[in-house]
């Protein structure tokens, strides 16, 4: 029997849900490890919503493979995943550099300066920019251009939130912006928000 594009799309979404337990059970001790430092979280109402959308998003785009048909494009599937590819490179340089600092809440420990190695050196958020490719570039990789779509405006305006209570709360406990103040938010280049 042979398997087409459908099946191997949904074994690749089914390893990247996977690593995204892994980084669940990550954040969870390194959320520990913040709390046991005096860490404050903020933002905590808008995580659940977060999580739906990660979640739906990774569920969504392989039914809208099957269920609608989509045609499979070696071009297209080509350049997603080279920007799949260049996403979990740079999350994970973000994460790395993080360390126990990195988590999927917003928790900081009053007195640690915000860290600015690593790719905190061009941006501010790092890790968002590869989130945010990555919700367009997972479901165009098979033609799952409605998720694409819906997932990626929906992330824009979780992300104006998260990013907002995020830098308040860096503003707040961790001289932020006397650090990070003139770095840019997503893009990397020059100077400002």
């Amino acid at each position: 029997m042979v398997m087409d594009s459908r099946f191997w799309y949904t074994v690749l979404v089914g390893l990247i849900a996977a690593e995204r337990l892994f980084e669940l059970r990550l954040s969870a001790k390194n959320a520990a490890w913040a709390f046991k430092q005096g860490g404050v979280e903020r933002g905590a109402g808008h995580y659940p919503a977060m999580a739906a959308l990660h979640t739906a998003g990774l569920i969504a785009a392989p039914a809208e493979v099957w269920l609608l048909d989509r045609p499979f494009s070696p071009l297209l599937a080509g350049l997603c995943g080279l920007v799949l590819v260049a996403t979990m490179a740079l999350r994970y340089w973000a994460v790395s550099t993080l360390g126990p600092r990195w988590n999927t809440r917003v928790i900081v420990v009053p007195g640690l300066g915000p860290v600015t190695g690593g790719p905190y050196r061009y941006l501010r958020h790092p890790n968002y920019l590869a989130v945010i490719l990555e919700l367009a570039a997972l479901p165009l990789l098979h033609g799952a251009w409605i998720t694409a779509i819906s997932s990626s405006l929906l992330n824009a305006w979780l992300l104006r939130v998260r990013i907002g209570v995020e830098e308040e709360a860096l503003r707040e406990f961790c001289n932020y912006d006397a650090q990070m103040g003139t770095k840019r938010r997503l893009l990397p280049g020059g100077e400002g928000p």
